[in-house]
């Protein structure tokens, strides 16, 4: 069945909602994207990761038909972007860095004035309003100005407003940024809702915690190429030594390589800290330990693959 002049995805290659090949961005001598290539299955949370500056957001806007690539191309639901963008936006629910919702409206009113930008046939019915406001738990605040929201409340109807047109695919470009963590793990419970109800999920994030949770399969970009592709824990234990230690203190870089027995384990001295990175079973029971070192024994993690993948230097 076409549905708003878009064919759902059904088997084989179809079954990828996205599919992006050999895409090049360039403004002016800048190359934002490099040759990048990714499909996206249909009911799964993808992410793309890297650090400012990665192509992360040209990337969206090629998927959304909003800038053009230069070379390659990229469909969405089995359509060719170039050729249908503005039917593929009907079909996909976009959260934005920025909330940007009307101070002027009710909470209600932002749900209701952004479907008609989908047309007529988009006007949600009260059902719909009540169950979206539902979800995002904010059906006390119906009534309310935006002014008179908490950022998580702003966060979680932003997230509503995505899914007025019920889309196929949602793209959430940094959803939890600047929350706390009770409404950020409020939010992760929603998309984990969402995906459980067949939607599919492309995410960007700076929260390594947050692709954890959330991403089934993920790549990682710099300089506009992918360097990583994976699942979370394909990538973790691909790219990092399973027990991790954070000792920072008095002399701790000095103290720590001064103790090393050399018996395989890492070092990467940062700042006045140091981590030691060591193959699975080592407890590093060396490490020196004192009143004034900090010392913090851990498994390995998604921000530890990210580092080593793409570095420690300040990116602006």
């Amino acid at each position: 069945m076409v549905k708003d002049g878009v064919a759902p995805p059904q088997t084989g290659h179809d079954a990828f909602v996205v599919q992006a090949e050999g895409l090049v961005r360039r403004f002016g001598q800048f190359t934002a994207v490099d040759g990048l290539s990714f499909t996206v299955p249909r009911g799964q949370c993808f992410g793309l990761l890297g650090p400012n500056g990665a192509g992360k957001s040209t990337t969206l806007k090629m998927l959304l038909g909003l800038v053009r690539p230069d070379a390659g191309r990229i469909s969405v639901l089995g359509r060719d972007v170039a050729s249908h963008a503005r039917a593929i936006r009907a079909r996909i629910g976009v959260v934005p860095q920025m909330d940007a919702l009307d101070p002027d409206f009710t909470v209600t009113e932002n749900l209701e004035t952004f479907a008609r930008y989908f047309g007529a046939g988009h006007r949600p019915s009260r059902p719909t309003v009540d169950a979206l406001l539902e979800f995002a738990g904010l059906g006390a605040k119906r009534d309310a100005r935006i002014q008179e929201l908490s950022g998580g409340m702003k966060r979680r109807l932003t997230l509503a407003r995505a899914l007025v047109n019920d889309p196929d695919i949602l793209l959430l470009d940094e959803p939890t940024t600047g929350l706390d963590p009770q409404a950020r793990h409020l939010i992760w419970e929603r998309l984990r809702r969402l995906l459980g109800a067949g939607k599919t999920i492309v995410l960007t994030t700076h929260f390594m915690e947050e692709a954890e949770r959330l991403c089934d399969r993920l790549i990682i970009i710099d300089h506009g190429r992918r360097i990583a592709e994976g699942s979370p824990v394909s990538l973790i234990n691909q790219h990092i030594e399973p027990v991790v230690a954070e000792v920072s203190g008095e002399s701790a870089s000095a103290r720590v390589h001064a103790a090393a027995p050399g018996q395989g384990e890492r070092i990467d001295a940062v700042g006045d800290g140091v981590y030691v990175y060591a193959p699975a079973g080592e407890r590093l029971s060396w490490l020196p330990e004192g009143p004034q070192l900090r010392v913090l024994r851990r498994s390995a993690n998604l921000e530890d693959v990210f580092l080593r993948l793409t570095g420690r230097d300040l990116r602006d």
